[in-house]
């Protein structure tokens, strides 16, 4: 498979069917009784429409279709009379769903639908089976709309004996009269059992044929891609693909673009280079909010959107229809596993691999079936509904009363954070979470199963739409604080930063969208209070100096934690928010944010204590020698570089003073805390060392840079004590004396 393989923005591909073998599938079956509607979890319409009385022999009709579109059939035994009331009573009850309402022309009759609708879970009410049943006695439009149930047949032939492409058009005709839809409720019945394998391929099929409305999947996929008139990539890619990134047109340091935009742009004499990517990423071309619009290629940018025709009303009917089923049908498959081991975690995503793959398919035929998908994912209707409405009485009903246990089971027994007191309150920071949409819902079980790649990208796909983006953007960071612990309890935490970070770089790389974030849900605070929460838990007692006067507590870079790197996401998305220059001026402005991050610091400054040994050769390092390095260059300097870029003049000089200040102050508080009081050393003092002195470089970085770039004398940034000056140069010197 080639570097665009990799990728997840196929097309559709639907493979031909063997029309010799469809004709050769016929099979008998005998006549369901009521409890087999439950049970049934096949994908053949005979199963969901019951045939009329005296109706003998079945055959497939492949008179008005080609190869490829015929539907296998069964046959029912004769003298089968109509469906039992209860099972047509079962199907009938319907109620409008929100965006069906919003979106279609409902008339005011079909208003008085019954209780069970198109985002039913799969079972029906009793209310249902009433109305079913005066709907075959009774008269009257009222009568009829209440009491609407699948027509079981249309004309002389009954679903069973249409192809695909027939029972897709007659459920479009059906969905373009608006609601009740009791053919397409009863499919919908079928196809999202939650009692059958969500990676079903003849599910899978059924349901490209569906949203297709009556033409193939191929020409629908032509048709609604005639209509989209994007304005940005959003090409989303996995780790190991090639990518590029070019400084020129960069705005953020993170933005990075698809090979295809990379050709078809002009980057003649620009700083680019081509990476391999490691985390994966998602291609910024069109994204005026990542990169200039001069190095947008020539199918990208606002400009290069064309008027199109109105999209017709309806083209995408049974796809509005069915996509809130569709999507919380993926979400049930993972309720229905949420109390696997860890070891299996990675089982739970790769079944529902082609599941979301066809999601991914439908997302990829362009803006105007992704505003199909978005809007249902943030419709809070949508999911309260399917969060509210009772399960009944049945194996469906109670299989999913079942799934809404261990959803909720799984919210309480996650992790919670601990944040300080002053902090609790923070919307971020609250004990326990609180879902409102399919989609906050669909970022908590990313957490839970560890980042699966497939829902990685499933949710990526979707973020040209910038409604979605902010709603994706904002749960993420209510989630955020959990991302330490999931972290701490991988089998695999290198792998889980790395999907981490291809979720939170798409996030935070827009300006704006990470400045609405630090000031409506306090984004740095939980950064940093995640992070100290994360390292708290690894200190151990400081040996420099006196041991038995040492009170100062440092990261101990032996632990798992530490070797492997499991705070580099937080790290990393911390460096990539400060480098928007207005998210560094809210850091550097709010005392609280400074006095954490020191605080932060305080942990690393003297950390992995190196004695030297005078009696025998040192054949090979701890690995702490190298997670040590590791850790300061990430979670120290990084951040530091990144706020001194935006302090490159006088403008912010009492920026940088308040910098300074908070160093010195907190040097004498380190220096207090390992009882070094005079600028001296013993013997056995010289013998150790530490490489890691944090709080010294930020001083000597930041004095730097106010003198040479801010026009500030050194007479005012240098500490004002003259004792202090020969204390904070000791440790430093012996580094340089001792190696």
């Amino acid at each position: 498979m080639d570097e665009d393989d990799n990728l997840s923005n196929a097309d559709i591909s639907i493979d031909e069917e063997d029309d010799d073998g469809d004709r050769a599938r016929a099979m008998v079956q005998p006549m369901v009784d009521d409890d087999d509607d439950d049970d049934d979890s096949d994908v053949d319409l005979s199963s969901v429409y019951v045939q009329p009385a005296g109706h003998v022999s079945i055959g497939l009709d492949n008179s008005a279709t080609g190869a490829g579109e015929a539907a296998s059939a069964r046959t029912i035994g004769e003298g089968s009379g109509p469906a039992p009331a209860s099972v047509a009573g079962a199907r009938a009850g319907n109620s409008r769903s929100p965006l069906h309402d919003k979106y279609s022309s409902a008339t005011a009759a079909a208003s008085a639908a019954g209780s069970s609708g198109r985002y039913g879970a799969g079972s029906s009410s009793a209310a249902g089976a009433e109305a079913g049943a005066s709907a075959a006695g009774g008269t009257g439009a009222a009568g009829e709309d209440a009491g609407a149930k699948p027509s079981f047949f249309f004309g002389t032939s009954s679903f069973s004996l249409r192809s695909r492409k027939e029972v897709a058009a007659l459920i479009n005709t059906e969905c373009c009269r608006g609601s009740p839809t009791p053919d397409l409720d009863s499919i919908m019945d079928t196809l999202f059992n939650p009692g059958t394998p969500i990676d079903n391929p003849d599910n899978i099929e059924w349901i490209r044929w569906l949203i297709a409305g009556g033409r193939t999947p191929q020409e629908f996929v032509k048709i609604v891609r005639s209509y989209d008139n994007h304005a940005k990539c959003g090409l989303v890619w996995v780790p190991h693909v090639v990518a590029y990134r070019c400084r020129t047109c960069g705005i953020s340091p993170c933005m990075s673009i698809c090979r295809d935009c990379f050709k078809k742009g002009n980057h003649t004499n620009h700083d680019f280079n081509m990476f391999l990517s490691q985390a994966g990423g998602a291609c910024d071309c069109g994204d005026t909010s990542v990169m200039k619009a001069e190095g947008f290629c020539s199918d990208h940018g606002i400009n290069n959107r064309v008027n199109r025709d109105p999209v017709p009303n309806n083209l995408l009917a049974v796809a509005e229809a069915i996509m809130p089923k569709l999507l919380f049908r993926l979400l049930q498959h993972f309720r229905e596993h949420s109390d696997t081991s860890l070891q299996l975690h990675a089982m739970t995503s790769d079944s529902c691999e082609e599941f979301a793959n066809m999601l991914i398919d439908l997302n990829n035929m362009g803006e105007i079936m992704r505003k199909v998908m978005t809007r249902t994912l943030i419709n809070h209707e949508v999911y309260a509904y399917f969060m509210e409405t009772p399960c009944q009485d049945t194996r469906n009903g109670r299989f999913l009363k079942a799934n809404r246990e261990k959803y909720e089971d799984a919210v309480n027994r996650f992790p919670n954070p601990e944040p300080p007191d002053e902090y609790r309150d923070l919307p971020a920071l609250c004990e326990k979470l609180v879902h409102t949409t399919l989609l906050e819902e669909f970022i908590f079980w990313t957490f839970k199963f560890e980042f699966p790649q497939t829902l990685v990208c499933f949710l990526l796909n979707m973020l040209p739409d910038q409604d979605y983006k902010e709603h994706l953007t904002r749960t993420f960071v209510m989630h955020y604080s959990r991302i330490p612990s999931v972290l701490e309890m991988s089998r695999d935490p290198d792998t889980l930063s790395n999907r981490v970070v291809h979720m939170s770089v798409q996030l935070f790389s827009n300006e704006s969208l990470a400045l609405k974030m630090v000031n409506e849900l306090s984004l740095l605070h939980v950064m940093i209070i995640s992070l100290k929460l994360m390292m708290s838990k690894i200190l151990i007692q400081n040996t420099l100096q006196d041991p038995a006067k040492n009170f100062h507590f440092v990261i101990d870079c032996t632990r798992q934690v530490m070797k492997d790197h499991c705070y580099w996401p937080l790290v990393s998305d911390f460096n990539n928010v400060l480098s928007h220059e207005s998210v560094a001026l809210v850091f550097l402005r709010d005392d609280n944010l400074i006095d954490m991050w020191f605080q932060f610091l305080q942990m690393l400054q003297g950390m992995n204590v190196n004695v030297r040994e005078t009696a025998s050769h040192v054949e090979f390092e701890p690995n702490s020698y190298y997670a040590a390095f590791s850790c300061e260059l990430e979670a120290s300097a990084y951040p530091m570089w990144s706020i001194i870029s935006h302090l490159q003049d006088g403008t912010h000089a009492h920026l940088a003073k308040k910098i300074i200040n908070y160093c010195v102050t907190t040097l004498h508080e380190w220096l207090d805390s390992i009882y070094f009081m005079e600028a001296r050393l013993s013997m056995e003092e010289m013998m150790q060392a530490s490489f890691h002195f944090p709080l010294h470089r930020y001083l000597a970085a930041f004095v730097c840079q106010a003198v040479t770039k801010m026009g500030i004398p050194l007479s005012e940034v240098l500490p004002s004590r003259p004792y202090l000056l020969p204390l904070l140069m000791i440790h430093p010197l012996r580094v340089q004396a001792a190696y």
